[in-house]
């Protein structure tokens, strides 16, 4: 039966596809089946080729930039494909020489041999949402740098706030800055303008985001803040965290957990963040925040681990957020 499974390797570009084939059996022929363009007829004409006569069809290829079009294709058709890890390819020592004919035929090989590790392949739905969670990090980062820009230009020219920044105090301080130089004026206008619209850009796809989510408990199973289970008949075990999901804002979310260990208060510094903010998203706020302080001493003062504590409160925490998020309401654009 093994003897009727050929094995493809396939070396993955944006035009192109590098194929090998590995026929069944330890000691089967590996040769390279040659170069086609990466497009879907291509793909459906080499399947005709190879799977001919009932011949299984086993491929792979490394996870990369070019997504997981080519196994969602392929899978559809009946035919097994898997995504590899390419840090968990194994290596030969003193192996110096790299083209993609060898990679494509080392895939093959290593296929065969049951030697390469998977990736989890996410459906369309699911990795529609992590490109809507990199689109809100792009957002982020081109916010930084707005912000950096701006700020660098006003250092050039001797202008310090000295205060918390980017409140509306400091909108005010912005706006009544003097220069010498008419074109400063224009200057300024302008990075303030990029900061607002990065601002609102971040805004709309954190929106976004978290509307996808019916009710906070799956915003806290998506951030891989539940607990593990196992259970069998009347048996339940929890275990950990899943830790399944985006491991930023997981991560984030924890360290936000261990600010809660002190008593409810609105800092001078929260009070400026908060001056913008409509008044049921600040009366959501402080409910978290009489809330969480409380939960959290009333959780240490029982016994339980500081680890565990912390991960109860951003569970928690997630909860208020997804309340708060359903107060904006996603804007189009």
């Amino acid at each position: 039966m093994a003897d009727r499974i050929t094995y493809v390797g396939l070396d993955v570009h944006k035009d192109s596809i590098v194929v090998a084939v590995a026929a069944g059996g330890l000691r089967g022929e590996v040769r390279e089946y040659g170069r086609i363009a990466n497009t879907p007829t291509a793909l459906d004409r080499l399947l005709r080729k190879l799977g001919g006569d009932g011949m299984r069809l086993r491929f792979c290829y490394e996870a990369g930039p070019c997504g997981y079009g080519i196994q969602r294709r392929l899978s559809t058709g009946g035919h097994e494909c898997v995504v590899v890890a390419p840090s968990l390819i194994p290596k030969r020592a003193g192996d110096r020489v790299k083209t993609d004919r060898r990679d494509a035929a080392s895939l093959a090989k290593l296929h065969r041999a049951g030697e390469l590790t998977a990736v989890w392949v996410p459906d369309a739905r699911h990795e529609a949402m992590r490109d809507l969670v990199r689109a809100r990090l792009d957002a982020v980062h081109a916010l930084r740098r707005a912000r950096q820009q701006l700020s660098g230009f006003l250092l050039r020219y001797g202008c310090h706030y000295g205060r918390p920044a980017w409140t509306r105090l400091h909108r005010r301080w912005l706006a009544g800055l003097k220069f010498e130089q008419a074109v400063h004026h224009i200057v300024l206008e302008d990075y303030i303008a990029a900061v607002e619209a990065a601002e609102a850009r971040r805004n709309r796809l954190t929106a976004q985001i978290v509307s996808r989510f019916a009710n906070p408990r799956q915003l806290m199973a998506y951030l891989g803040l539940v607990p593990s289970e196992h259970s069998s008949g009347a048996s339940v075990k929890r275990g950990g965290l899943t830790k399944a999901g985006n491991s930023a804002a997981r991560r984030l979310l924890i360290e936000a957990a261990w600010t809660y260990r002190f008593p409810a208060r609105v800092s001078r510094e929260l009070l400026l963040r908060q001056e913008e903010q409509p008044k049921p998203i600040r009366e959501i706020a402080w409910k978290a925040q009489l809330r969480l302080c409380t939960r959290y001493r009333k959780l240490a003062r029982g016994g339980k681990p500081a680890n565990v504590v912390t991960a109860a409160i951003a569970r928690e925490l997630a909860g208020f957020i997804w309340a708060i998020a359903r107060r904006v309401p996603p804007t189009a654009g």
